[in-house]
């Protein structure tokens, strides 16, 4: 649950760049920064005058907010009717800040957030951003919340604050310690709750009286929240003088201006014990007096209460840079939503010179750079070799600036980069300070880079008079003041090592004084009001697609399990699409194997994706577009590098429209489709054909195969996930109602050709599909697994029994090889889409026939992989569980490395003496009635997958850890608990594929729960099988008369199975088949 507002509104300074912010919000509603239901109105607001106040500010962001409200309204004029459901959050940017260029709100923190929709910078706002939307504000009723940008602020999930029967204005407070509130404000409240006063910087006594009785007191943190009553009492006040002075209205009106504070000029009017006189007499000039008295009429009347929320903190951002530096490198506490990282989007060569106790946000450092614990480096792009000891702030620095800093001794300093516009010219400037400086003391009596200004005059040579102008006087004369840092030169480009000399020996010095006094130089107080916020923020941004773009190298090159999608996705909302395209392309092209090439196809299908914007079609689609043959051609032949260069130049035509991108994307994956059936096809290295006796003409080669049940681990075994991620899958060859319902026959004919007949249920069913190839362009289609016997040209092709393609015409390959043609003939008494494993097992059938009928032969391994090498030339894409399952007899676990080749290496898993009967008594196969539509099924799994959803990645590791368990349980003869893996395993298949638990399905499985251990749909799901592991033996007829009663099912039955321990057979025959074979009866569908 999360509040969900009707106006953001992001207060900022006049003069401070409205329009950068204002694209800073857009860019978060983008990005889903602003949650599920983004605010219909994002404002950013420039201060009327240049020192309003938080007061002043929020009363001019509140009536902007009102009228833009009315203007949705239809109203004409602003009316306050608009507050009186609305939720509105008001952000207050405050002032300048001495360590980030865009204030505090926009300080980065060393976060990452894995989970985010689109990967981004955290900065201080997103972060209040979460606390305030997800955690402070939710279940309050409507009305306006105030907060401050200018503290680090950590709440707890559930801060308990009670909005039952709430009037009034409430504060929100935070315990602190009574030394910490001596710099800061707390609250006095009454027993009720309610605010008596608010101190600032108050005496030990006054604090000690605030306190509480474990002896915390309760800080002001800066958010303030307005019920809607409140609010439209202060709305009110802003047509009235000198009130109309603090918003826009009054500036365009020709009001004078005025300065208030949201806590001592608005909220302290409603502290219970303040009086009218001493309230507006607080208020120092004229103007601000009467704007209490106003302020006090029309606001006394609201209580005040205080929330002070437990295990909450507060860290007010100040001018310190030991403070600064502290907050960055410190972990929050654990009520934090953030998590704070060493390294936070950026790219470090050598992570291992970073010690425990640094912070690098957003940061590019090749070579060896060295940081020490107690430093952070902020938005920087540094080549070593770099040393940069402890106690230092970098920020800004471009690539550029390393030479400079190459053996320069850095230790408590702050090095700062700034872009500044001084009118027209833009330019870089470089400020210098030491960590323990302080801005605004007197240089009589305070330090610059960390030792006393005389000592600096002395070292340098530089004069007080070169700093400040003679006029000014000693107490003003402060590092703000200081006019040391150069802007521009007359005769030579300025750089790093135009202030680093300050740091220099007094030898050294010498040589820089003269060039430092000849620039033009300006002082930090100068340089604020020229700092150029927008160039600052577009810097940052193309320095995080820099770093993303290592990042892309560095996870496809690595194979590491981490998400791109993210990143993609900003990218294409800040216009850095192309970057990260050219980057995959170089991936691509250069790839070491095709596993790493094909994963990278995947990504740039992604990014296409992205930028289709959720317009165009669905992403799943035909991919066989002639204009993209040419690419395609490339890679099947094995030309990688060409390949992915052709379809970066064929991309180029389709990037003008949703629906181009969309098919864009479909072909990217056609693509990457190809280079996974060439890393899998790897496999064929483990089939080893010898031969055997040559089969008399005539003779039938019969093989009969069992199903197979997939207990645990399946999706773990499809390619690319099984030998990018490592799969295990637990499987059990079973017979269903008593016979072995797949099979094949082949057998050699005398003419030359191929005679492929596909029948019935059984052996001797009639044919279904006839089909004869007498020449090799009738072998054409193969690899189009719709196309009429598909897998028998597969299957000759893939046996080498027929060469394609070929100069030799198919007759004459026919006669010299083997004096003859063949003649196939392939049945499954299983329905289609049974998830029982039909079609592999079926080309493990078919290829032990033709083999076996062409005078080779080949043990089960060889028969596993060659399956797995047909489905990739079908381009069916299979995985390997259905053939280990129902070629390898009884109980087995199968696994797969995460590595290519790709091997498969099958356990068969022992069980206690009786417990495959067991099984056999408990185990009961149940059909659905529903067949599986979902042809796009495993193309959505592979999706996921190469875009490496967490959810994916975490439910892979599920799946292998699953079946391991399950095989334990086997080994164990425990039910219960190969019940709970059963149960297991469906929630994961439904992780993986989601939508494959059809409504009927679902309730078929809630009237079996409270009989059964376990329960799951065969293979991907969608339809076809259940198979349930009961409590009791033997309750075929009982769980009929169960779902018989149950609505909504259809037409379903029920079957009994055994374990297979014998396994498939294959039998020489003679002549006539039918008379020797033994089909059993057919399932009843």
């Amino acid at each position: 649950m999360a509040a969900e507002w009707s106006v953001l509104l992001l207060t900022c300074q006049r003069g401070g760049c409205v329009s950068a912010f204002q694209r800073e919000l857009e860019a978060r509603r983008l990005r889903g920064g602003l949650g599920p239901r983004p605010p219909p109105l994002l404002l950013a607001v420039e201060d009327p005058w240049a020192r309003l106040g938080s007061g002043g500010a929020t009363l001019n962001a509140l009536l902007v907010a009102a009228e833009h409200l009315s203007a949705r309204a239809g109203c004409t004029v602003v009316t306050s009717d608009v507050l009186r459901e609305a939720r509105i959050l008001i952000l207050h940017m405050g002032r300048d800040f001495s360590f980030d260029d865009c204030g505090r709100a926009f300080t980065c923190l060393p976060v990452e957030e894995p989970g985010a929709t689109a990967e981004a910078l955290v900065c201080n706002l997103d972060s209040l951003l979460g606390t305030m939307t997800q955690r402070l504000c939710v279940g309050s009723p409507p009305g306006v919340w105030v907060c401050s940008t200018d503290m680090l602020l950590t709440v707890p999930s559930a801060p308990g604050i009670d909005w039952d029967g709430f009037q009034g204005v409430r504060v929100i407070a935070v315990p602190g310690s009574q030394a910490y509130a001596r710099n800061h404000g707390v609250y006095l409240t009454d027993e009720q709750g309610l605010v008596h006063d608010i101190i600032y910087k108050g005496t030990e006594a006054q604090i000690q009286q605030c306190a509480g009785p474990d002896g915390t007191v309760p800080l002001v943190c800066g958010v303030v929240f307005f019920s809607s009553d409140a609010a439209e009492q202060l709305l009110a006040t802003h047509v009235i003088p000198p009130l109309d002075a603090c918003t826009y209205m009054g500036l365009d009106s020709g009001a004078p201006p005025i300065q208030l504070s949201l806590f001592f000029d608005i909220v302290l009017c409603m502290a219970r014990g303040m009086t009218e006189d001493e309230f507006v007499k607080g208020g120092g000039d004229t103007s601000v007096k009467s704007a209490r008295s106003v302020l006090w009429t029309a606001l006394r009347a609201f209580p005040l209460s205080m929330a002070c929320i437990p295990d909450a903190s507060y860290d007010y951002m100040t001018t310190s840079a030991s403070d600064h530096i502290r907050s960055l490198t410190l972990l929050p506490s654990s009520a934090s939503h953030l998590r704070f990282c060493k390294t936070a989007h950026s790219h470090v060569d050598q992570p291992w010179l970073l010690e425990d106790g640094s912070s690098v946000t957003n940061c590019l450092l090749e070579g060896a750079v060295w940081l020490a614990a107690g430093s952070v480096i902020q938005h920087c792009h540094l080549q070593g070799p770099l040393e940069i000891g402890p106690g230092c702030l970098l920020s800004g620095l471009a690539a550029g600036s390393s030479p400079a800093l190459q053996g320069c001794p850095l230790r408590d300093i702050v090095l700062q980069g700034h872009h500044v516009q001084l009118r027209d010219l833009p330019c870089c400037v470089f400020t210098l300070t030491g960590r323990l400086d302080d801005w605004q003391s007197p240089a009589k009596e305070a330090t610059y880079l960390n030792v006393p200004w005389a000592e600096f005059f002395h070292r340098t040579g530089i004069r007080e008079g070169d700093l400040w102008d003679a006029e000014m006087p000693q107490k003003s004369r402060c590092l703000l003041s200081a006019r040391l840092f150069p802007v521009l030169h007359a005769c030579e480009a300025l750089g790093l090592e135009d202030v680093l000399w300050l740091l220099a020996p007094t030898a050294v010095a010498g040589e820089r004084l003269a060039r430092w006094r000849t620039a033009w130089r300006m002082s930090w107080q100068e340089l604020l009001p020229c700092l150029d916020k927008a160039a600052e923020l577009g810097a940052r941004q193309a320095l995080f697609f820099l770093q993303g773009q290592r990042k892309v190298r560095r996870v496809l090159l690595g194979r590491q399990d981490i998400s791109l999608l993210p990143l993609a996705r900003s990218a294409v909302h800040e216009g850095y699409h192309e970057a990260v395209l050219g980057t995959l392309d170089e991936v691509a092209s250069t790839a070491s194997d095709a596993g790493i090439a094909a994963r990278a196809l995947a990504c740039i299908a992604e990014v296409l994706g992205c930028m289709a914007r959720g317009e165009g079609g669905l992403r799943s689609g035909p991919a066989a577009n002639r204009e993209w043959a040419s690419a395609f051609g490339r890679l099947e032949s094995g030309d990688i590098t060409g390949g992915v260069q052709e379809l970066a130049v064929e991309r180029q035509k389709w990037m003008s429209r949703p629906a181009l991108l969309v098919r864009a994307a479909r072909h990217y994956e056609g693509a990457e489709q190809i280079l996974v059936r060439q890393a899998v096809m790897s496999s064929c290295q483990f089939v080893t054909v010898g031969q055997a006796e040559l089969p008399p003409l005539g003779h039938w080669v019969q093989v009969a195969c069992p199903a197979r049940l997939d207990l645990s681990g399946g999706w773990s075994d499809t390619p690319p996930i099984t030998y990018e991620h490592g799969g295990a899958v637990v499987d059990v060859a079973v017979l269903v109602d008593g016979c072995q319902p797949i099979g094949a026959r082949v057998r050699r004919i005398s003419e030359p050709e191929l005679r492929l007949v596909s029948l019935g249920g059984t052996p001797q069913s009639e044919a279904v599909v006839e089909l004869v190839c007498r020449e090799l362009e009738h072998l054409q289609d193969y690899c189009q697994p719709h196309a009429p016997g598909a897998l028998l040209k597969a299957a000759f092709i893939c046996s080498q029994v027929v060469q394609f393609p070929s100069q030799k015409p198919l007759g004459a390959q026919l006669m010299e090889s083997f004096g003859g043609g063949f003649e196939v003939h392939t049945w499954s008494k299983l329905p289609h889409g049974s998830g029982l494993g039909t079609s592999s097992i079926l080309a493990g059938a078919v290829m032990a026939s033709l083999y076996r009928a062409a005078g080779k032969a080949a043990g089960t391994e060889s028969l596993i992989h060659a399956v797995l090498h047909l489905e990739q030339r079908l381009t069916t894409g299979g995985g390997w569980q259905d053939q280990v399952g129902g070629l390898v007899p009884g109980i087995k676990i199968g696994r797969s490395k995460a590595q290519l080749p790709l091997r498969v290496e099958v356990e068969k898993i022992p069980v206690p003496d009786g417990f495959t009967q067991t099984l056999n008594d408990h185990l009961l196969l149940v059909y659905t009635g529903k067949t599986r539509l979902a042809r796009n099924l495993l193309q959505d799994v592979v999706r996921n997958w190469y875009a490496r959803l967490p959810s994916a990645v975490q439910n892979a590791d599920a799946l292998v850890s699953t079946a391991e368990e399950c095989a334990q349980a086997l080994r164990q003869g425990n039910l219960p608990l190969i019940g709970k893996c059963l149960d297991r395993y469906w929630q994961q298949k439904k992780c993986m594929a989601p939508g494959c638990e059809p409504l009927a399905v679902g309730r078929m499985m809630d009237a079996l729960r409270p009989y059964v251990y376990g329960q799951c749909l065969a293979g991907a799901g969608g339809g076809g099988f259940l198979y349930v592991l009961t409590k009791a033996p033997q309750q075929k007829e009982a769980l009929h008369q169960i779902l018989a009663k149950t609505e909504g099912l259809g037409n379903f039955s029920i079957h009994s199975i055994e374990v297979d321990t014998g396994g498939f057979s294959v039998e020489v025959l003679g002549c006539d088949a039918k008379d020797s074979a033994h089909p059993g009866e057919d399932v009843a569908m």
